[in-house]
């Protein structure tokens, strides 16, 4: 299990170094403790798993003062677990992630969390995806693939990405390097 948080926690911090955070963003993290055992994605649940990787992730998150979204499986449209003071102005669902209906790392985050609410939607400014969840519908409109050294959690695949803001203004616009 320290292998996995171990792995986890490298994936995070190479991301942040990448993407060039500020303090109160959001990263969203999709997470198969399934695919981390060696499992098919949604078969081999692991409530043990999705802890650890929370835990590792969140600590990361505090040092860096992000918040971190969890994205719930399937079975709840892929839901996000978030702290309530950075859900303003996100509609807010009705729901309780479970380890087999949500997901093992979403029911986790809700359990650890201090004041935890299931959003149904948010544009994070990265994220990772650990296991093949499909993390880019809660990424903001532009995502750049980020290269991670450290890309896998267990043997689970770990792919990230970050995000920039748009270019507008056609062929001679010239963009801001402080954006990106």
């Amino acid at each position: 299990m320290e292998t996995i948080k171990n792995q986890a926690r490298a994936a995070l911090r190479e991301l942040l170094e990448t993407a060039k955070l500020c303090r109160g963003d959001i990263v969203v993290i999709g997470c198969s403790s399934s695919e981390i055992l060696g499992g098919d994605i949604g078969k081999a649940s692991s409530p043990e798993v999705g802890a650890a990787v929370y835990d590792a992730l969140a600590q990361v998150a505090e040092e860096h003062g992000i918040y971190l979204a969890a994205q719930c499986c399937e079975h709840l449209n892929r839901a996000l677990i978030i702290e309530r003071e950075a859900a303003a102005g996100l509609e807010i669902v009705n729901v309780l992630p479970q380890p087999k209906a949500g997901g093992s790392f979403a029911t986790a985050a809700w359990a650890a969390m201090r004041d935890p609410v299931a959003v149904d939607e948010l544009k994070a400014v990265a994220g990772l995806d650990i296991g093949g969840t499909l993390i880019g519908m809660h990424l903001r409109r532009v995502a750049v693939p980020v290269k991670l050294k450290n890309n896998a959690v267990g043997v689970a695949h770990v792919a990230a990405a970050r995000t920039r803001p748009r270019f507008v203004g056609g062929g001679r616009a010239v963009y801001n390097e402080n954006l990106m």
